[in-house]
């Protein structure tokens, strides 16, 4: 499999040579300006380019945003591979098949090994540890952290790596979590309830315990997705690392708390969250496209600020989409595609809109078999893993694509009536983020079976065929088509 890059400025440089990096060296503002060029970027038809404000106001670190901006540069981030090899590669580890001979065995040791031979690696020292401060000498305004919105509560770490243990088995966590500074030691540390860092600090703070953790901002482009990516259950993130980047991940032991980072990041925060201590955190414009408005979340206490001796501050914005998470997201589905068809193989294909900001709606096509299928197959994502978050399910049959909107706008009314095909669930787990929900964390779904319906269904008069020209009578007419003087026949169907 293919090597992916050593560390972010390697991702960096390589970015230049493709032409697709933009160094900007006049003085931008972290607030606020920043957020509204890299909006821009983003936002160009295909993704614009990735760009280094190599002169932010208030600082002397150079701020990287839109790395991940194009379908392009998210396969570059992994090796240069399409999401869905990544996704058969990882069904096929989750459920191997039985080998009936030594050359099928060899072929499916083959197809495992790339996820068993990348755990993460132990060293003694990282470049993200030559410049050390602790205590007093700690000021996290040395950053040039992002204000991105007008109406934010202030600057939002967005890009963070935020590294924790379950205080009862050990597992370790890597999610990435916003964290919007307070002074210059403290900050927010914004915990979804159902995430993995939330559930560690819920253990901690029933026992009474500090939580201990890390923070990396800036590791390569790999390991910086791995945080994003739900991996798969048992699988530690920094090894899911190691498989996307096709390299083991160097962690190297913390100065002040019992964890490890990243060997290749740009910065590392070290410090602790309390139990029972709450602040009030918000409003920060959200990946909704609205404001997630103000609530009560943990505090981090900084220990230790570590760094190179010439760091550069990854950072990403979100609203509206499109933006640059989206065409993360994209990559997720495709990743975990053959994954979820390892517990629904009747699913065909599926499409999460970035429009409706992933969580909101579910686009899922089956090749139906039985009566009550589609309200089948809405059960069994609902759960399954994040899909839990998914507020709308639509279930056509599989002759619509799914990532056609002509498609699926024939298709859906004209084989769904309200009365019969409307699923509909009240105080269900919702996302954090869902500010429709009446409940923070709970609220409603809703499952549209769009699928033709059987006379098991209720469905006792004739199904009518659809319209569609006899293949024959098209081939003579393709055939013909230069003599009747017409445009390309492409353009006219």
């Amino acid at each position: 499999m293919a090597m992916g890059y050593a560390d972010l400025r390697e991702f960096l440089a390589d970015l230049d040579k493709r032409g697709e990096l933009v160094r900007v060296r006049a003085p931008v503002d972290p607030v606020l300006e920043m957020g509204e060029i890299a909006d821009r970027l983003a936002k160009r038809r295909g993704g614009g380019p990735a760009v280094l404000f190599e002169n932010p106001i208030g600082s002397t670190i150079p701020v990287a945003m839109n790395l991940y901006g194009t379908p392009a540069r998210v396969r570059l981030a992994v090796g240069d591979r399409d999401p869905r090899a990544i996704g058969a590669s990882l069904a096929a580890f989750a459920q191997p098949e039985v080998p009936h001979s030594l050359r099928e065995g060899f072929e499916a040791f083959m197809k495992m090994k790339d996820l068993v031979v990348f755990p993460p690696k132990g060293v003694r020292w990282g470049d993200c540890q030559a410049v050390v401060k602790q205590g007093a000498d700690v000021r996290l305004s040395e950053l040039p952290i992002l204000k991105t919105w007008p109406l934010d509560g202030g600057r939002y770490v967005t890009l963070p790596l935020v590294i924790t243990r379950d205080p009862e088995t050990g597992k370790r966590n890597v999610g990435t979590y916003r964290m919007q500074v307070l002074d210059e030691r403290r900050t927010a540390m914004h915990w979804q309830t159902h995430k993995g860092g939330a559930i560690h600090y819920q253990k901690a703070e029933a026992r009474g315990e500090r939580l201990a953790v890390a923070v990396a901002i800036g590791a390569d482009p790999a390991t910086m997705l791995a945080g994003i990516l739900p991996a798969p259950d048992g699988i530690d993130e920094f090894l899911f690392a190691g498989y996307l980047r096709g390299a083991r991940v160097p962690l190297v032991k913390c100065k002040t708390v019992d964890l490890e980072v990243p060997a290749n990041a740009e910065i590392v925060l070290e410090g602790y969250v309390e139990p029972g201590e709450r602040v009030r955190e918000g409003p920060f414009g959200d990946h909704t496209g609205y404001y997630s408005m103000p609530d009560d979340f943990p505090v981090f206490h900084v220990t230790a600020l570590t760094h190179r001796r010439d760091p550069i501050y990854p950072a990403t914005i979100v609203g509206k989409p499109p933006m640059e998470d989206g065409h993360i997201g994209k990559a997720i589905e495709r990743m975990f595609l053959p994954l979820i068809r390892l517990q629904l193989p009747e699913i065909v294909d599926m499409n999460l809109p970035v429009e409706s900001v992933f969580h909101n709606l579910m686009i899922v096509s089956i090749k139906k078999r039985y009566p009550g299928h589609a309200r089948k197959v809405m059960a069994g994502l609902w759960g399954m893993g994040q899909l839990m978050f998914t507020k709308i399910i639509v279930v056509v049959d599989d002759d619509v694509n799914v990532h056609d909107l002509r498609e699926i706008l024939w298709a859906f009314p004209g084989r769904y009536d309200p009365g019969r095909d409307t699923l509909l669930l009240d105080r269900m787990p919702t996302d954090t983020l869902d500010h429709a929900a009446p409940i923070r964390d709970l609220g409603g779904k809703l499952g549209i079976d769009a699928t033709k319906k059987w006379p098991e269904e209720g469905y006792t008069r004739e199904w009518p065929p659809v319209i569609e020209m006899d293949e024959e009578t098209k081939g003579r007419v393709d055939a013909r088509w230069k003599e009747y003087g017409l445009p390309d026949p492409a353009g006219a169907r």
